[in-house]
């Protein structure tokens, strides 16, 4: 039986914006056109940051209801919200979590779940993301009310540690987990780690048998990943959110240009490319 890959496409982040590229989509409306272009271009999943009008990031559960709700309306999708705090001074870690706790939104069937304790720098501030133990184990447990599945995001090798021996012992976290490697964050994030085959081969080691995985890589990092996964038996993860470039020189036309790639290259190795309802079932949604 021929391999499915499931391929994520993250499209907008809280970092960069269009003046990085002017292809990236910031408002409800261009996120969901966007997305239904990555859907006919082979995406199965769409993993959302929200902005306000000012294109700056935010956790208004309302943004995020909006872009839920225009994309349901274009395809079927699925929809993974970010929960990571807004890139905004004064935001915590439990600010991501706002949309699971307010009531008349739409919800995602999927929203990651950030795993590590890092410290970011950027635009001349560093601040602390502090995803500890017990955050995670609450906020699983809040998803799991809302029959929403996490997608653990695992910066360092000793965050599968947590997951494996300290959150998922909770029964917080549905089988079969997910988790997705986040490489390259080193320049950026203390606590993060550099993207290369040897990090990527530990950590795909450390997992627990039967764990789904893919890895998203930074920058120039984002191509090299993507095939070296898709190998080594992962789904994968493209987008503007992590990589601005189509290649060296070239900024990327569109999200779908890179999930163009990212599906000719599965189908190039042999591999399909899951639909969103092969994706749910791997995946285990309910």
């Amino acid at each position: 039986m021929t391999r499915k890959v499931i391929i994520t496409v993250a499209q907008t982040g809280a970092f960069q914006g269009k003046e990085a590229n002017p292809n990236l989509p910031i408002q409800p409306v261009e996120i969901a056109q966007s997305a239904y272009e990555c859907y006919n271009a082979g995406a199965s999943i769409v993993h959302i940051h929200a902005r306000d009008k000012q294109g700056i990031s935010t956790n208004d559960p309302k943004i995020y209801s909006e872009i839920n709700t225009l994309i349901r309306s274009k395809c079927n999708i699925i929809l993974q919200n970010s929960t990571a705090p807004a890139n905004v001074p004064g935001t915590v870690a439990e600010d991501g979590m706002k949309l699971l706790y307010t009531d008349d939104v739409v919800l995602p069937e999927m929203c990651s779940l950030d795993c590590s304790l890092i410290g970011t720098s950027w635009a001349g501030r560093t601040f602390i993301y502090e995803w500890t133990r017990e955050f995670l184990i609450k906020s699983a447990a809040r998803m799991k009310e809302l029959n929403i599945k996490p997608e653990m995001e695992i910066f360092n090798p000793t965050s599968i540690e947590d997951v494996v021996k300290y959150v998922y012992p909770n029964g917080v976290l549905n089988d079969p987990m997910s988790m997705t490697f986040v490489m390259g964050m080193d320049k950026a994030s203390q606590g993060a780690m550099e993207f290369s085959v040897e990090n990527l081969v530990h950590v795909i080691n450390k997992l627990p048998k039967g764990t789904l995985f893919g890895t998203m890589a930074i920058a120039a990092n984002q191509l090299p990943a993507t095939v070296m996964t898709m190998l080594m038996g992962g789904n994968v993860r493209v987008g503007m959110e992590d990589n601005v470039m189509y290649r060296k020189g070239e900024l990327a036309k569109s999200n779908a240009q890179l999930v163009e790639r990212a599906a000719r290259l599965a189908r190039e190795f042999g591999f399909e490319v899951a639909t969103p309802t092969e994706a749910r079932e791997i995946l285990g949604l309910k």
